[in-house]
């Protein structure tokens, strides 16, 4: 008689939520450097951000429609009110708060340094998961999250001795943005179980956009949106190509594995952003900051993988 595989007994690794983890941070990470592009041709971060919710707002309009269509010749209950303004309020944190405060930054320091930033937001994932949703911590990923603030506070000893101010002020908005994205994580993981991948996407970005263009019209001229043909096709591919695409990515990732797990997938994004500012943007760095950069990279994703691990 032939035995049955141990392997039976152990579960699979969602090989198709790190995938879709890998592919959303790949294409987020070309956001700052579209972003620095398109400030280079001279706009705003407001008007950016109102055009770049502007022109990706009819995808989410479509593809919510085409999900609620599903939905009912499914016969399966839509999505109830309070669910509604609850997938609203952590849209409009993750979408539009969290990218605005991303927008901001961007305008004092390199989308290297930006990137790595947000890369660290798993250790606010981790920390408000266990203060605000009672997840455990891991000691290990304490030392790791320990490791990688270590490399961002060389990088930035070095940037401040160079850029002073600007450093500080970039530094706390992109900040904010890490902060509020990993709240987003947390809270939106029940919700993407409760309504669906697609629909609560939707629900969010559609949220998100309605924010950003009613910010627009308080403190921006409609003239602002006049921008060249080139600043348009840059809003264009942030629009879709970072915005459209990746944020469906992340969302069908969170609905396959945790938060925590999705949040240490992404270890592909400094290092693209990195690749592309090189090649793109012309930046550099001494070896100081890349020695920080490699510490971050490292600690993060060696707690990446070590979480897979676990998962088998």
């Amino acid at each position: 008689m032939s035995r049955p595989s141990d392997a039976v007994s152990r579960p699979a690794i969602p090989l198709t939520g790190y995938a879709f983890g890998a592919a959303g941070a790949i294409l987020f990470a070309s956001k700052g450097i579209i972003i620095k592009l398109a400030y280079a041709e001279g706009i705003d971060p407001e008007t950016l951000l109102a055009l770049r919710m502007a022109l990706s707002l009819p995808f989410y309009l479509v593809i919510g429609a085409l999900a609620v269509m599903r939905m009912r010749a499914k016969g399966e209950a839509l999505p109830g009110p309070g669910l509604i303004a609850k997938s609203m309020a952590v849209g409009a944190l993750g979408y539009w708060f969290s990218s605005y405060a991303d927008f901001l930054g961007l305008q004092y320091i390199s989308a290297s340094f930006e990137r790595l930033i947000l890369y660290t937001y798993p250790f606010f994932v981790v920390l408000f998961g266990a203060l605000l949703f009672g997840q455990p911590i891991r000691r290990k990923a304490l030392w790791t999250f320990v490791a990688a603030y270590g490399g961002l506070a060389l990088i930035f000893a070095e940037r401040f001795s160079v850029d002073g101010s600007s450093t500080v002020r970039g530094t706390f908005f992109v900040g904010l943005a890490a902060i509020s994205f990993a709240l987003y994580q947390l809270m939106a993981s029940s919700l993407l179980r409760s309504i669906g991948s697609a629909l609560f996407t939707c629900i969010a970005m559609i949220s998100a956009s309605f924010v950003a263009l009613t910010q627009f019209a308080l403190i921006r001229p409609v003239e602002a949106l006049a921008v060249s043909s080139h600043g348009l096709a840059l809003a264009a591919m942030i629009a879709i190509g970072a915005t459209v695409l990746p944020s469906f990515f992340m969302n069908a990732a969170l609905k396959r594995i945790s938060a925590q797990a999705n949040s240490m997938i992404s270890t592909v994004s400094p290092v693209a952003t990195m690749v592309m500012a090189v090649l793109i943007l012309g930046e550099t760095a001494n070896a100081t900051e890349l020695a920080g950069a490699v510490v971050v990279m490292v600690s993060i994703g060696w707690f990446t993988l070590s979480d897979a691990r676990r998962r088998r």
